[in-house]
């Protein structure tokens, strides 16, 4: 991909409507790599490197948690919070078809359906995120004020 042309993906294409300044930060894209790869492969630290995980709840309502790449969901703590019985990740196909995106180039700017979404609340004090611009092998840099400005996600602490 040449530096000059980012693809018009959902998530860039909101970005630009909401006037973000963002970096695009391709990277050769390692099937299953997830974070730790796109770290390694843009020299940058794996906890700036924010993950995109679509899950459900007990009654099969999806949500977007958004955590940084070196740390785990606690599902316990997640589902407490937000007073459920329990929380599992959904489905690769599930997980397609609720956000038009392919597993391992998933967004949570741009989706097929508007789905509730909540933040690891330690992100919003990273000086800058790198989050997936809606493509394999596709991340965008930026604030995370820009990020909660446009998605106005619900703050957790359910990192472990």
């Amino acid at each position: 991909m040449a530096r000059d042309k980012v693809p018009a993906t959902p998530a860039i294409r909101l970005l630009k409507q909401h006037k973000v300044k963002f970096i695009p930060r391709p990277y050769k894209y390692e099937d299953k790599g997830g974070t730790r790869a796109s770290a390694r492969e843009l020299k940058v630290d794996e906890h700036e490197v924010i993950k995109t995980l679509v899950m459900e709840d007990d009654q099969q309502r999806p949500l977007i948690v958004l955590m940084h790449g070196n740390c785990e969901v606690s599902l316990k703590h997640l589902a407490r919070q937000l007073k459920v019985k329990k929380i599992t990740p959904c489905t690769s196909d599930k997980v397609d078809s609720l956000t038009g995106y392919q597993t391992g180039g998933i967004s949570p700017f741009g989706t097929r359906q508007p789905l509730p979404i909540y933040m690891e609340e330690t992100i919003a004090n990273l000086e800058r995120l790198i989050i997936n611009g809606g493509r394999r092998g596709l991340l965008v840099e930026l604030t995370p004020k820009d990020l909660t400005d446009i998605l106005k996600p619900t703050s957790v602490s359910v990192a472990i």
